[in-house]
């Protein structure tokens, strides 16, 4: 996002603060891809639909407590919803999945001018849902939520050197495991 972009959404936030229906503005545009995240997370469609909801209301409740900390507001989102889902796993709610979707990880590799068979793909997607948990939410958020380190760290609550780390250490196993060559900021 640009730095126009976090002002305007943190100006509609000021005013959602005093005007609950101007926060509208914000549902709209985040709902779908907090939805998605979560659906990620519990590969259960009504389940998402409640944890999301029960992340909006919990943003509305806490929206007067909101401090601009120089990241967009949807990193404050994904945090609360990570949270959430967190918490319904804490309670002994069932077994935390990721369900990775195909389509995305068909899209990255074509971005990244790779020809794979239907193998080898088919593989990878297995090896992904194999991978650890922390190792997982670092490249959702980065490659399929399209977050920076700054903003994975905040969501995560860990450190942003945690957060590259954690993706360097998940694409070195990539890497390996399917002698890919994955340009990572600039790098191979």
């Amino acid at each position: 996002m640009s730095a126009e972009e976090i002002q305007q959404e943190y100006e509609i936030l000021e005013k959602s603060k005093k005007d609950s229906n101007a926060f509208g503005l914000l549902y709209e545009k985040y709902f779908d891809r907090i939805f998605t995240y979560i659906f990620r997370q519990t590969d259960d469609e009504d389940l998402a639909a409640d944890l999301s909801s029960q992340t909006f209301l919990n943003v509305l409740k806490n929206l007067a407590k909101y401090e601009f900390r120089g990241l967009p507001f949807s990193a404050w989102l994904y945090k609360i919803a990570s949270n959430e889902v967190k918490k319904h796993y804490r309670k002994g709610k069932g077994v935390k999945v990721f369900s990775i979707e195909e389509e995305r990880v068909r899209q990255l590799i074509d971005e990244a001018h790779e020809d794979w068979s239907e193998e080898l793909i088919n593989r990878l997607l297995t090896y992904l849902k194999e991978l650890p948990t922390e190792m997982l939410e670092v490249l959702e958020l980065r490659f399929f939520e399209d977050k920076d380190f700054k903003e994975i760290a905040f969501i995560l609550d860990i450190t942003e050197s945690g957060a590259k780390m954690r993706t360097y250490r998940a694409l070195d196993r990539l890497r390996k495991n399917f002698n890919l060559k994955i340009k990572y900021d600039g790098k191979e």
